[in-house]
């Protein structure tokens, strides 16, 4: 006998509606959710006991560090020229073009360093994390670590987890500094900036908080970026088509929880700066 909620006319009630859309989509996150902070305890429980294997942390570390340093430093040039392009033309338009190096690098620093590298991290890495412990979960390898007495959490969560919070700074000052140098080198080579301008109101203007909060951030979205990955690895869907589901929601949950980290931290980190050094600033 069916149990689901019948209409007046004995039907069964459509489940289509835009309040049960709505209910389940809210479910859905706050099952998301509670699954993401369990998953962040159980991590720190394991933190707290030990860290874990040096072999299998320093792998890790490689293939999440080393190997990315292409791929953030090409990214990071680029976006260092692609900003320059950009502000040339509205600066010399105020005869401010001599000044493009401050507005260049301010903002690589601040906002597009880090966050281009943590987007980075999270389509080369954070989708790779989740295919692979998605493979585990399918091919019941996860079953086997349990059943050997080991735990897969502190085995395969934790060493992904520090990797990623530990070298994710690193990746967004290299990130920074091939930023810089593109931008400096496309605006001095190409647009006729001179390059004695150039760094000086790129160093007038950057200050040691900027660089310091650039890089909190970045530590966020490191842990972010593992959270997640580690969370739709381990809640992998059956066969193949579950394992590129895992990777995909991994990168499009990272990328979008990655803008939301940006945007509470920026701001609370803009009005700590104003109540810190209040004042206005003098160009």
């Amino acid at each position: 006998m069916a149990t689901g909620t019948l209409s007046t006319g004995g039907q069964p009630a459509p489940r289509d509606t835009p309040f049960h859309l709505i209910g389940s989509a809210t479910i859905r996150l706050l099952e998301g959710t509670g699954g993401l902070a369990l998953l962040l305890a159980s991590i720190a429980r394991r933190l707290l006991t030990g860290l874990p294997s040096r072999s299998v942390l320093l792998t890790q570390m490689f293939e999440i560090g080393v190997q990315s340093l292409p791929v953030v430093a090409v990214t990071g040039g680029f976006i260092g020229m692609v900003l320059a392009v950009q502000s040339y033309d509205t600066l010399r338009t105020m005869g401010f073009e001599n000044r493009i190096g401050s507005v260049v690098n301010v903002s690589l620093v601040k906002e597009l360093g880090p966050v281009l590298a943590a987007t980075m991290l999270a389509g080369r890495v954070g989708s790779r994390m989740a295919a692979e412990l998605g493979t585990m979960r399918v091919t019941e390898q996860i079953e086997a670590l349990r059943a050997l007495g080991a735990d897969p959490v502190c085995y395969l969560a934790v060493p992904r987890f520090l990797s990623c919070f530990l070298l994710i700074p690193l990746l967004t000052v290299v990130a920074d500094l091939v930023g810089m140098l593109g931008g400096w080198f496309f605006s001095t080579q190409v647009l006729g900036v001179n390059s004695v301008e150039y760094w000086r109101y790129t160093f007038s203007f950057i200050t040691g908080y900027d660089v310091l909060s650039g890089l909190f951030k970045s530590v966020w979205f490191g842990g972010a970026i593992a959270l997640v990955a580690c969370d739709r690895g381990f809640r992998c869907g059956a066969g193949a088509e579950g394992v590129g589901r895992a990777a995909t929601d991994s990168f499009v949950y990272s990328f979008v929880i990655i803008l939301l980290i940006d945007f509470v931290l920026g701001t609370f980190l803009s009005s700590l700066y104003y109540v810190l050094w209040p004042g206005p600033v003098s160009l």
